[in-house]
Order: C-alpha cells, then sequence, then structure tokens
C-alpha cells in the first residue's frame, strides 16, 4: 500500500504536462459543458416548483409523493447506464442522455394534477439519472488520463450552472410562465447538446495510462477499459458501496434544498418569489465556489479531512438555514450548507470510479442519490407530521452521519495526496 500510494502521488504531481493535451482539453471542455448544463436545467426546473404546485392544486404530502418521480426514474436507470456505458461508450450515452433531458424538461407545465406531474418527472428523472452516470463516468475516463484529481471541477461546472438557472429563473419568475420558461431551458439545452456532443463524439475515451499499476486500471477504465477492470467490480462492491452511502448524505441534502428550499422560504418566512429562488442560487453559488477550489483542498488535505470539515460546516449551515427568524439569514444558512456539502459528493464518486470504473460510478450514483430518492417524500411527510423547518433538520442530521462515515472509511481515501 505505500508503494501504491507513492505511485499515486508521482502520477498525481505529473499531471500537468498531459493537461496540455489538446485532445484531453477539448474533452475536458466538453465533458464540463454537460455538467454545466445538466446543472442549468435541474435548477430551472426546481425554481418554478411553487408555481407547479399552485397549477396542480397539490398538498405538501402530494407534492412530495410526486417529486419522488425525479428520484425514481432517476436511481431506475443508473445501473442500466452503467452497463450501456460498458457496451455503448460513456460518451455516447452522455449525449443521448443530455438531449433527453432538454426534451423532458418541457413536460411539467403541461400537467394539472399532482398524479400526471408524478408521472413527466419519471421520465424526467431516468434522463437525468442516466445523464449523471454517463458524463460522470466520462469525467472519470479523462482524470485518470490527466492524473490529477480534477472531479471537484466537473462538479463545479454543474454548481454553476445550477445557479445561473436558479438566477434566471428568480428574474423572470414573476413575468414568465412556467411553460415559456421551461421551453426555452429545452432549446438551450438541445443546443449545448449538439455543441458538446461534437467534440464527445469526436473523441473516443481516453484509455487508462500504461504507467498505472495493473491493480489501478479500474481508476478509469471506460467501456475501452481493460476487461479485468469490469471483473473487479464484484470484489470491489464494498468501498464502493462505502462512498455510495456518503454520496447519499449529499444527495439527500442537495435534493431537500433543490425542492424545499424555495418553499421554506416563501410559505415559512414569507419571502417573495425573486427571494425564494435566491435561496437555491447563493446555495448553488457556494458549491461552486467549494467545488472549484475542491481539487486543491482534496490534494493539501486529503479526501477524508476535507469530507470531515465538509461534513461538519453542512451540519451548523443547515441548523441556521432550516431555523433562522428571517428569509436573509436563512440564505445564508443555505450558503454555509452548500460550502460544507460541496465535495462530498464529487470525492465519492471520484473514488468509487477508481475501484469499479463505469459500473462502480453507477453503484455508488445509484446508493447517492437513494438520498434523492428518500429524500423528498421523507422531507414532504415530515412537514405534514411536524413543520418544514423540523422537516429541513434532517438535512443536518445526515451531514453529521457524512462526518461519521468519513471517519470510519478515511483508510480507504488516498486519492489527490501528494
Amino acid at each position: 500500500m505505500p508503494l501504491l500510494n507513492k505511485t499515486r502521488s508521482a502520477l498525481f504531481r505529473a499531471g500537468p504536462q498531459h493537461a496540455t493535451d489538446p485532445r484531453l482539453v477539448r474533452l475536458r471542455i466538453a465533458i464540463t459543458a454537460f455538467f454545466a448544463v445538466d446543472g442549468f436545467l435541474f435548477a430551472g426546473w426546481v425554481v418554478r416548483i411553487p408555481a407547479i404546485k399552485a397549477q396542480t392544486g397539490a398538498g405538501a404530502n402530494t407534492l412530495g409523493l410526486a417529486l419522488l418521480g425525479v428520484s425514481a426514474g432517476a436511481v431506475a436507470f443508473m445501473l442500466l447506464t452503467g452497463r450501456l456505458c460498458r457496451r455503448f461508450g460513456s460518451h455516447a450515452v452522455t449525449i443521448a442522455s443530455a438531449a433527453a433531458l432538454s426534451l423532458s424538461i418541457a413536460l411539467p407545465p403541461l400537467t394539472h394534477s399532482a398524479t400526471a406531474l408524478g408521472l413527466v418527472l419519471l421520465v424526467f428523472g431516468a434522463a437525468y439519472g442516466s445523464l449523471n452516470v454517463a458524463m460522470n463516468s466520462a469525467a472519470v475516463d479523462l482524470i485518470a488520463a490527466l492524473r490529477r484529481p480534477v472531479m471537484p471541477s466537473f462538479h463545479a461546472a454543474f454548481s454553476l450552472g445550477g445557479m445561473l438557472g436558479a438566477g434566471l429563473g428568480g428574474l423572470i419568475a414573476g413575468g414568465v410562465s412556467p411553460t415559456v420558461h421551461l421551453l426555452l431551458l429545452a432549446v438551450t439545452g438541445l443546443l449545448v447538446t449538439a455543441l458538446a456532443g461534437r467534440a464527445l463524439h469526436a473523441h473516443p475515451a481516453p484509455a487508462v495510462p500504461e504507467r498505472l499499476p495493473a491493480e489501478d486500471r479500474g481508476a478509469g477504465a471506460g467501456p475501452e477499459g481493460s476487461g479485468r477492470s469490469r471483473r473487479r467490480t464484484g470484489r470491489l462492491s464494498g468501498p464502493v458501496l462505502g462512498f455510495g452511502l456518503l454520496a447519499l448524505c449529499t444527495a439527500y441534502g442537495e435534493g431537500a434544498m433543490a425542492d424545499w428550499g424555495a418553499l421554506h422560504l416563501s410559505e415559512d418566512l414569507h419571502a417573495g418569489p425573486g427571494l425564494a429562488a435566491a435561496g437555491y442560487a447563493v446555495f448553488a453559488l457556494a458549491m461552486t465556489i467549494g467545488r472549484l477550489s475542491g481539487t486543491s483542498v482534496v490534494q493539501r488535505f486529503g479526501p477524508a479531512r476535507a469530507l470531515i470539515a465538509g461534513g461538519t460546516t453542512a451540519t451548523a449551515g443547515m441548523l441556521l438555514g432550516a431555523w433562522a427568524p428571517t428569509a436573509w439569514a436563512a440564505c445564508a444558512g443555505f450558503a454555509i450548507t452548500g460550502l460544507g456539502l460541496a465535495n462530498i459528493f464529487p470525492v465519492a464518486i471520484a473514488r468509487a470510479g477508481e475501484a469499479g470504473g463505469p459500473q462502480g460510478v453507477a453503484v455508488a450514483s445509484t446508493v447517492g442519490y437513494g438520498g434523492m430518492l428518500l429524500g423528498p417524500p421523507a422531507i414532504g411527510f415530515l412537514a405534514e407530521a411536524f413543520t418544514l423547518p423540523s422537516a429541513l433538520t434532517s438535512v443536518a442530521v445526515l451531514s453529521a452521519v457524512a462526518v461519521l462515515l468519513s471517519y470510519t472509511t478515511r483508510g480507504a481515501h488516498h486519492t489527490g495526496r501528494g
């Protein structure tokens, strides 16, 4: 193990030599664009949830069940997407999934009941989950070629897209109908998919660098990787599941902020549409800042310390966000929560990809997005039984659980040490 860690450190230090390869640069830009448009589309949808809620006449409980469609569709397609990536390549699946997500985002405003909304969100969630597995698998392949732990930068693009999507949604929420807004988002998504997809189609996933030890080939092996990495997936299911549980704690918090943050600000703290949308925007901005600095933080302090600090920060931030007496103070709590949660998910998914390739990403993503599967209905039921602030406190509880998991899995973390 010491020899393996030294080898990894040497590879990460060698990273800048590969960062200027034009093909890798183009691939990194294209994959970054897919992460950004994913966040942009998803945020554009979530800031219109209050309007869709009013349109369908759903209560907190029934809305929670309808929102379950996003998570159920995502989780149902994630493991299938891992197999599709091995068969057709993560690049092709990324392009197809992004096109499907762009088309499906225009459907929710066409519904007028909670049942119809839930069915439409199943389709939206399936495309969303498929895109997340495929583009993370493509990112893992590229990271192995770059030999640097840059996964947080891709997730920073997702957060930046979310911030822009939420900010735009807040600006036009009072003057543009959800139908027109989400149709414009669909067109934008298709344009980005067409442009970035050309680069992915032109350049296959990079092969795992030959200098990596044979036992480490799973770090970046995609569909073009060795069969050995795929055979190792089953034996590495324990670590993969552990990283998936870490991702779950983050996904629960992100899902809660996306689905219920605006409602908490508008209904509990009487914020207007613009300020309510700003709650998710500042959360996304904080996550973007945290993830932009994530690579250097992980390299300097190691993944375990970064995760422990992040979980602790998120716990404190969400307690403030849930119980603050004013909307502006709650937004400050949301921002602190975003900083804390920023790098938990990307580090966990990157480590799962190292362990098991595309299927490792799929398994950890499925477990992780189980947090989104659990979050919307759980918070809806808790809000119905108690209050929405009480329900949002569960995010702080799971952030504390992430701290404990980071302690128990710290021996497995070695990416980025150098």
